[in-house]
C-alpha cells in the first residue's frame, strides 16, 4: 500500500493522529501548515472531544457526535470509549442505540460495514471482496427483524451491528481492522418504514422461507471462503429464524447467537453471584421466566445445563425452571406450547402470574418480554413476600421497555431486592441507603468469547464455553462489591473480564478438541498481547 501523505493521511480514520503529529512527522508526511501549531497528544484531544460531547443536549446528539468521531479518528474514539466506558457505552450501545436505529436513515452520515440484499443473490462473494481488509476475525450480522425490543427496523438495524463491533474492540481488544458489521437487508414488513422517503434499505416485504434461508446459506459460504478465520455473531434475528440458523450452523462454522447464548451466559453469571448474597445453594434454586422468546428459552437451556452440572437429574433440573406467558403459568395442559418451552411445561394447575409466584415461590424472576411494566407492584411485593432477598432480573431493553425500573424494584421490595437489568439505571436512594443497580449487559460475555475464539483458533463455539464464561464473570465480582448487592463487576473492569473469559474459552477448546493450535503455557500473557490498545 502506498504511504499516505498530507491531507489523505489526515483524513484516514485509522491512521490519523490529527493534532498529535510531531514536528518531525509533520515534515516527513507533508503536514506542515495543515495543522495548528500546537502538538496536542491523545489526552488533550480526548479532553476536547469529551467537552464537546457533553455540550450536546440529548443522548442521540451525543451518539451522532461519537459516531462522527469514529469515522474521522478511530483511535481517539476507542481511547475515549475504553477510558470512559461507564459514561460512553450507554451512548454507543444500549439504550441509545435503540433510538439511533429508529432514526438511522435520518441521521446517516457515512457508510460503515457491508450491506447485502436479495439483489446481490449469486454475487455475495463479489460483495464481500469489496471489503478492504482480509484478516477478518469477527463479523456481527443482523437482518434487522427484532432490534432490541423495537421490532422490525429493516436496514436501520445496521446500527446494532456497528455498535456491537465497537464493543468487541473496546471491551476485548479485537483490532477494528479485523471486524465487519454486516446488514443482511432482506426487506422489511414495517410499512411506515418502507414508505419513509429517507429510508435507505431494500424497500420490499421481507424474504421468507426457502428464499430467505438460501440467501443466508450463500452468505455463510461466501464468508467461509473469503474470511475463513471469522467468527460470525448472529444478532437480533426473530426467534424462529434465530434458532433455525443457530441449529443449522453451530456444528459447521464458528458462530453463535448473542441474544440466545450471550444473554444466557450473562444472566447465569448474575444468578451465580446472587447466591453469594442470598446464601442459597445454586442447585436449590427455582427460577421463573416471564416471556417465552429466544432470550428466555436460551437462558433456560443454559441454566438447565448448569443445574445438570451440579449432579441433578434431567427431570429434577427441568422441574426447577418455570415459564409465564400472556395467559399465565405455562403448564403441560396448555395448547400450542413452543417446542423449546415444552420441556418446562410441568403438570400443574393453570394460574395467573401473581398466583404462580405465590405458589411456586421462585428464588429468581427473570423478565425477557420487551414489555414495560410487566413486573408491577403486586408481582415485586409477592416476590419479596416469598423471599428475604428476592432476585429480579429485568432484561428487556431499551430502558423504555424494561419490565420494571430499578427505583420501582427497590421501593416495592422495601430495599431488599437484588436487582439487575438489561439497560443501565442510575443509582437509587431508598431510605438511608444508596443502591447501584447492576446491568446484565451482554458486553460482559460476547467480546471475551470472540477474543478466545481468535486466540485459540477454535473451529466451533461450544455451549461449554458459555458455561465457563458465566463462571468467570461471576467470580470477577469482589467481596466488597457483593456487600453492596452488586452481581456484576464494574464496567471499568470489562477488559480484564474479557481476557479471563478468553483464557477459559482457550482451555475449553483444548479440552474439547476444538483446536489444532499449539497454545503457549502463559495464556494470560499471550491473550494480552493480542489486545488492541488505541494509542498514538
Amino acid at each position: 500500500m502506498k504511504e499516505l501523505r498530507g491531507k489523505a493521511l489526515l483524513d484516514h480514520p485509522a491512521l490519523t493522529k490529527s493534532t498529535a503529529f510531531s514536528r518531525e512527522e509533520r515534515n516527513r508526511y507533508g503536514l506542515r501548515g495543515l495543522l495548528p501549531y500546537e502538538i496536542a497528544n491523545i489526552n488533550k484531544q480526548k479532553a476536547r472531544a469529551l467537552e464537546n460531547m457533553r455540550r450536546k443536549n440529548n443522548d442521540i446528539e451525543k451518539y451522532i457526535f461519537l459516531n462522527a468521531l469514529l469515522e474521522r479518528n478511530q483511535r481517539l474514539f476507542y481511547r475515549i470509549l475504553i477510558d470512559h466506558i461507564e459514561e460512553v457505552m450507554p451512548l454507543v450501545y444500549t439504550p441509545t442505540v435503540g433510538e439511533a436505529c429508529k432514526e438511522f436513515a435520518h441521521i446517516f452520515r457515512r457508510p460503515q460495514g457491508l450491506n447485502i440484499t436479495p439483489a446481490d443473490r449469486g454475487e455475495i462473494a463479489f460483495v464481500l471482496a469489496n471489503w478492504p481488509e482480509t484478516d477478518i476475525r469477527v463479523i456481527v450480522v443482523t437482518d434487522g427483524e427484532r432490534i432490541l425490543g423495537l421490532g422490525d427496523l429493516g436496514a436501520n438495524g445496521m446500527g446494532i451491528s456497528i455498535g456491537k463491533v465497537a464493543l468487541y474492540v473496546a471491551c476485548a481488544g479485537i483490532h477494528p481492522g479485523q471486524c465487519i458489521p454486516i446488514m443482511l437487508d432482506v426487506g422489511t414488513n414495517n410499512i411506515p418504514l418502507r414508505e419513509d422517503p429517507l429510508y435507505l434499505g431494500y424497500p420490499f416485504p421481507r424474504l421468507a422461507g426457502d428464499a430467505y434461508f438460501s440467501l443466508i446459506e450463500e452468505f455463510i459460504s461466501a464468508v467461509q471462503s473469503r474470511f475463513p478465520n471469522a467468527l460470525i455473531q448472529f444478532e437480533d434475528f426473530l426467534a424462529p429464524n434465530a434458532f433455525s440458523l443457530l441449529e443449522r450452523y453451530q456444528k459447521r462454522i464458528r458462530c453463535f447467537n448473542d441474544d440466545i447464548q450471550g444473554t444466557a451466559a450473562v444472566t447465569l453469571a448474575g444468578i451465580y453471584t446472587s447466591c453469594r448474597i442470598t446464601r442459597k445453594k445454586f442447585s436449590d434454586l427455582t427460577i421463573m421466566f416471564l416471556g417465552t422468546g429466544s432470550a428466555a428459552s436460551g437462558i433456560a437451556e443454559l441454566v438447565f445445563n448448569a443445574f445438570r452440572s451440579t449432579g441433578l437429574s434431567e427431570q429434577a433440573a427441568r422441574r426447577k425452571i418455570w415459564f409465564i406467558d400472556r395467559k399465565g403459568l405455562v403448564v403441560s395442559t396448555n395448547e400450542n406450547i413452543k417446542p423449546r418451552i415444552k420441556p418446562y411445561a410441568h403438570a400443574h394447575e393453570p394460574q395467573s402470574f401473581l398466583n404462580a409466584v405465590a405458589d411456586i415461590k421462585p428464588d429468581v424472576l427473570i423478565g425477557a418480554t420487551g414489555v414495560a411494566g410487566t413486573f408491577n407492584e403486586s408481582i415485586v411485593r409477592q416476590m419479596a413476600k416469598v423471599n428475604e432477598r428476592p432476585v429480579i432480573i429485568a432484561l428487556s431493553n431499551p430502558t423504555s421497555h424494561t419490565e420494571c425500573t430499578a427505583e420501582e424494584a427497590y421501593k416495592w421490595s422495601d430495599g431488599r431486592v437484588i436487582f439487575a437489568s438489561g439497560s443501565p439505571f442510575a443509582a437509587v436512594q431508598y431510605g438511608e441507603k444508596l443502591f447501584r443497580p447492576a446491568q446484565g449487559n451482554n458486553a460482559y460475555i460476547f467480546p471475551g468469547i470472540g477474543l478466545g475464539i481468535q486466540a485459540s483458533a477454535a473451529r466451533l463455539v461450544s455451549e461449554t464455553m458459555f458455561l465457563a464464561a458465566a463462571e468467570v464473570l461471576a467470580n470477577a465480582v469482589s467481596e466488597r462489591e457483593i456487600t453492596t448487592g452488586a452481581i456484576y463487576p464494574p464496567l471499568t473492569q470489562i477488559r480484564e473480564v474479557s481476557r479471563a473469559i478468553a483464557i477459559a474459552v482457550c482451555q475449553t477448546a483444548l479440552n474439547e478438541g476444538l483446536t489444532d493450535a499449539s497454545l503457549p503455557e502463559d495464556l494470560d500473557a499471550y491473550i494480552a498481547s493480542l489486545m488492541y490498545e488505541p494509542n498514538y
